[in-house]
């Protein structure tokens, strides 16, 4: 795990420096709450670590299944 200290508005930069996989900015520092910002590509997913744990907790999520009657050949 790597530990940094930055201040507000400085940021971190994820990946090759010249093409980041994304950019973390503290937002706001006030008393004991830090604000922070996420600038990645939609595609990648970010989450709280008790919302991360409860998706792996609940497992894959079923959307849609494909039955015989689910599509119609006329």
């Amino acid at each position: 795990m790597l530990v940094i200290t930055r201040r507000e508005g400085e940021e971190v930069v994820i990946g090759d420096p010249r093409n980041p996989i994304g950019v973390v900015r503290i937002a706001s520092i006030k008393g004991e709450r830090v604000r922070i910002a996420f600038d990645f590509p939609r595609e990648v997913e970010i989450h709280r670590r008790e919302i991360a744990d409860q998706i792996v907790q609940e497992g894959p999520v079923v959307v849609a299944t494909i039955g015989p009657n689910a599509v119609s050949g006329t």
